[in-house]
């Protein structure tokens, strides 16, 4: 009885161990599977083409293609080594585009120019062959860039009846839709008022501040719809609109303020339900649409408020920050973009100021462009509108002398287009950035170099770096597995496509 019982025993010993051997070589079959599938899922750069755009100032560089390469085996860099590190597979927000206002200066300009220099101008923004803008920002009636305040109703119409875009028609629109004829399906035209008409405000003037009177709430609501129709009547297609331009800033131009409880209020009683009543519940909100100082305030106040959250899109931006001196807070972006991971961050206005003709070809200018156009797409900003996209020799026409430099002016004296360097540093990102890209993880082993990546849905990535130091610096991009030693000029701006 004993020995069977210990027989069975052993027998049963010998399954176990079997049953083992083969869950453990079946497990290690399984691994190694695991490691050949993981190997083969691995991006790989080596041999791959490296082509790089760079403008430098002092040089004939304007976005030229400057030296080609090809990856080498990636090694570690040592701590005396510059480097900027890109890791594709680390993906952040998706790519709206690029682009710049068409206010009625801009559009009065260009109606200046002969037909050669316009299409000259409408390419070099809305091409391949130029820098692929796809975004075109305008004013709801009038902002202060134009020859003076309209609106587009009789003053006092409180039922809206004489409502009509008549105006816009005779120079706006026309450059809108020759603009947006290039740009196809990638099209983003959004609008903006800078000042409801007179009688609805509490001092009874578009300039000066003031704020929408509470009678007139549904009344301005109904105004907005009105002008969605009136553009898609002229083949315009809108995507969206901001509240307001500028809502805590009284300005000598057209201006109107709005609390954040003000413009919370607003949008969830009155322009987003509005909207969808009349069917435009897919045209995109924006709120703020000011600097980036007191954003924090505002998104929280708004986005906080289900009701008043489910209709806004996202959050503007402009670059003016509001005490003098005071530098860039993009931490203020990524503390939103943390905060409300599901709302955007769209940069809607910035210009250089104080316009002098004597400085069109100042660098300091353009590295402004580049600084806060990587530093607003690393916080999370998913799109980049410049202001006007053309003015001219007096840096207008403004009709309170409010006059600002624009990435290309005209002398309308002499029917010239005068290209500055920030036309050349924006170009940069919205000429090899295109629509639905995914940023990605890019840093720099020093901060002497600014840097941000993009990889286009065609899996072709862009790096852009920026020097704003006194010296050329040596550098080496790493990306997977592959590396490449490149050069960067002083005060220069590269686009690395690979």
């Amino acid at each position: 009885m004993f020995k069977t019982t210990y027989y069975i025993l052993v027998f049963m010993l010998c399954l176990w161990s079997c049953q083992k051997s083969a869950d453990t070589n079946n497990l290690a079959l399984h691994d190694a599977s695991e490691d050949v599938e993981n190997t083969m899922d691995k991006i790989s750069y080596l041999g791959k083409e490296v082509k790089v755009f760079t403008t430098a100032e002092g040089t004939d560089k304007k976005l030229s293609l400057d030296t080609q390469h090809t990856f080498e085996p990636a090694v570690q860099p040592l701590e005396t080594e510059v480097a900027i590190f890109v890791n594709p597979e680390k993906t952040f927000q998706e790519f709206l585009g690029i682009g710049g206002a068409i206010t009625d200066a801009s559009a009065e300009v260009f109606s200046k120019l002969s037909s050669d220099k316009q299409e000259e101008l409408l390419k070099a923004y809305y091409s391949e062959d130029g820098i692929n803008y796809n975004i075109i920002r305008t004013s709801i009636h009038s902002s202060d860039f134009g020859l003076g305040s309209f609106t587009y109703i009789e003053e006092g119409d409180k039922e809206l009846r004489t409502f009509s875009v008549e105006k816009d028609k005779e120079k706006r629109i026309p450059m809108i839709k020759r603009a947006s004829a290039l740009i196809n399906e990638d099209l983003v035209f959004y609008a903006s008022p800078w000042s409801p008409p007179a009688f609805m405000k509490t001092n009874n003037q578009m300039l000066q501040g003031g704020k929408l009177l509470p009678e007139y709430y549904q009344t301005w609501a109904d105004y907005f719809v009105k002008f969605i129709e009136a553009y898609e009547a002229e083949g315009i297609p809108v995507w969206g609109v901001t509240i307001q331009n500028e809502p805590m800033a009284t300005q000598r131009w057209e201006s109107c303020i709005y609390s954040a409880e003000n413009e919370r209020d607003f949008l969830k009683n009155n322009l987003g339900p509005t909207f969808e009543k009349n069917g435009f519940g897919d045209k995109k909100i924006v709120v703020w649409d000011h600097n980036r100082d007191l954003i924090s305030h505002r998104a929280n106040v708004i986005f906080q408020d289900e009701e008043a959250a489910k209709y806004a899109w996202g959050i503007g931006f402009h670059w003016y920050e509001t005490w003098t001196g005071a530098e860039p807070n993009y931490n203020n972006l990524k503390n939103i973009n943390e905060s409300f991971p599901t709302k955007n961050l769209l940069f809607t206005e910035g210009c250089q100021e104080k316009f002098d003709a004597q400085h069109y070809q100042r660098w300091s200018n353009a590295e402004r462009y580049g600084n806060a156009m990587i530093n607003d797409f690393n916080s999370g900003t998913v799109g980049w509108t410049d202001w006007n996209i053309l003015l001219n020799e007096n840096g207008g026409p403004n009709h309170v002398q409010n006059f600002c430099f624009a990435p290309i002016h005209a002398d309308t004296k002499n029917n010239e287009l005068i290209y500055t360097p920030s036309y050349y540093y924006i170009g940069h990102f919205s000429k090899f950035i295109t629509p639905k890209a995914k940023r990605i993880s890019t840093t720099a082993s020093r901060s002497t170099l600014e840097s941000t990546s993009f990889q286009n849905t065609d899996g072709r990535i862009t790096t852009v770096v920026m020097n704003t130091t006194e010296d050329a610096i040596a550098y080496t991009l790493i990306s997977a597995d592959g590396e490449v030693k490149l050069s960067i000029p002083a005060h220069a701006i590269q686009s690395i496509i690979y």
